[in-house]
């Protein structure tokens, strides 16, 4: 009798959870994918199978990779990550499959010239995002009918960076913004209404702190908005070089899930203080 009643409080535990989960899933219908975790968040690789090709003929950019889940259980949102100075989409591109395998189409890019300015760069980003628009309309095309057009992001290293904030400056209905070690000769982004996660590097001596992310991040007065500095990191502390995968990744992801698809399963994994030595500043406001 007493293995039973157990085993009729798992069922009943595990219907309520069911019915929990779908209940959310009706309510939000952008949400994909489980609930959350800790070391889910921080795993190299999210819940979903991905794949990946190169965009045949880029369209304002240079070149294209484009990623994303091939079992989404219905369309997703898409970011565009480009580089800095006279990089290239090999020093961004493992956010490519870490934001894929969560339920996004990410486009990493090359640009025209590696000497292109921030404000070409957000040109060229916002090129490539509308080129992955076209091609979730396009039948032949592997994305095709996936892409919610309505949700988009977009991410950028160094001069990238400083083109994402323009991105967002210039295309208010993109949802969320990541920009990494941003450099960018205008600082005030007062005008920007897209929910921001700057990522510093604390040892950053081409886009010192004290003069780009700093006074960037102090500018955006009106979206939510988070600041994180990875303490020691130089100006590649959140490139495919670095060392803090698990948290960058984990912080970026549970970002664009929560502003992008509107899943507030990932509302505290965003927002909240990671308090761990690795990070030298936190800051956050109008997150929730």
């Amino acid at each position: 009798m007493f293995g039973t009643s157990r085993l009729m409080k798992a069922a009943l535990a595990a219907t309520a959870l069911v019915a929990a989960t779908a209940a959310s899933a009706q309510s939000n219908p952008y949400q994909r994918g489980p609930a959350p975790t800790a070391s889910s968040l921080e795993a190299s690789r999210g819940p979903l199978a991905i794949s990946q090709f190169t965009v045949s003929r880029p369209s304002g950019y240079r070149a294209g990779t484009v990623y994303y889940p091939t079992n989404a259980g219905g369309t997703v949102g898409a970011i565009a990550v480009v580089p800095g100075y006279t990089a290239y989409q090999s020093d961004i591109n493992w956010w490519g499959p870490r934001l894929a395998s969560w339920g996004f189409v990410v486009i990493t890019i090359d640009t025209n010239s590696t000497l292109d300015q921030p404000s070409s760069r957000s040109r060229q980003q916002l090129a490539a995002l509308d080129q992955v628009a076209a091609l979730s309309r396009t039948s032949s095309s592997p994305i095709y009918n996936k892409v919610d057009t309505s949700r988009m992001g977009v991410m950028g290293w160094s001069m990238g960076g400083g083109g994402s904030l323009i991105s967002t400056e210039n295309r208010p209905s993109l949802k969320a913004s990541i920009p990494f070690a941003p450099w960018n000769s205008t600082s005030s982004f007062s005008s920007v209404v897209t929910p921001t996660f700057i990522i510093a590097c604390q040892s950053d001596i081409i886009a010192p702190v004290a003069s780009h992310a700093d006074d960037f991040y102090d500018s955006l007065s009106r979206p939510p908005k988070m600041f994180l500095e990875i303490r020691g990191g130089s100006h590649y502390c959140a490139n495919s070089s670095n060392n803090d995968k698990g948290l960058l990744g984990s912080k970026g992801v549970a970002w664009m899930k929560r502003y992008i698809d509107n899943d507030t399963r990932f509302t505290s994994y965003a927002c909240s203080n990671p308090n761990t030595l690795a990070v030298s500043d936190f800051r956050t406001a109008r997150c929730s």
